[in-house]
């Protein structure tokens, strides 16, 4: 009785499947509204006791692209120094798209999160959790409208918060760089380049308790 036609659950399964985390961008724009239905499907995300703590930043002005670029370039470096014998191999790989893509977006979580108690208890970090729902949301959507989405992590929370006039609590959590691209890769790209494989299933699936 609720359950949608065979051909959109096809769809659905599909954009889940297909769904890359891109570095590689074309310059050319997004249509207004386009970029409009992808941030109502971020929108429409579930949040945990209703607080929708998602907060996005379009980032416009070139020059402030630039100067996120450069707090990208530093923490790849310092994530490069930690990473021992890989350090080479991780500076081989493309990182992020951001002086490249059609759009960037700073996702961030709000400020003023401690008054929202429902749901967060004992589990605060359901508000991150949250963002990270409409962030998929976002990712999915640009997927089914042919548009590639790369989420960015490697800054520095502070200084991104700095440059961007965040206030006090608030606290960026992704820069999403978001574009069309000259195709889609055929598996997730650090997969495609030797640095990790996706595990079984069954490795990750237990059930009544906890398995070695």
């Amino acid at each position: 009785m609720h359950r949608y036609p065979d051909q959109d659950i096809a769809a659905i399964y599909r954009v889940i499947e297909q769904r890359r985390d891109m570095r590689h961008f074309l310059p050319d724009p997004v249509d207004p509204a386009l970029l409009r239905r992808l941030l109502e499907a971020a929108h429409h995300a579930p949040s945990v006791g209703y607080m929708q703590p998602w907060r996005f930043i379009r980032i416009a002005n070139r020059s402030l692209r630039e100067e996120i670029g450069k707090l990208v370039d530093a923490e790849r470096l310092r994530t490069a120094d930690q990473l021992g014998e890989r350090q080479a191999e991780f500076l081989r790989l493309k990182v992020e798209g951001i002086r490249d893509c059609g759009e960037v977006l700073v996702a961030a979580l709000m400020d003023g999160r401690e008054r929202h108690v429902f749901g967060r208890r004992t589990l605060p970090e359901m508000d991150l959790a949250s963002v990270a729902c409409a962030i998929q949301n976002l990712w999915l959507a640009a997927r089914a409208e042919g548009l590639g989405m790369g989420w960015v992590s490697l800054f520095d929370p502070a200084a991104l918060s700095a440059l961007l006039g965040m206030p006090e609590g608030a606290k960026p959590i992704a820069v999403l760089c978001l574009g069309h691209v000259a195709e889609f890769y055929a598996q997730p790209m650090l997969e495609q380049e030797k640095w990790a494989s996706r595990q079984p299933l069954e490795q990750l699936v237990f059930e009544d308790r906890w398995r070695d």
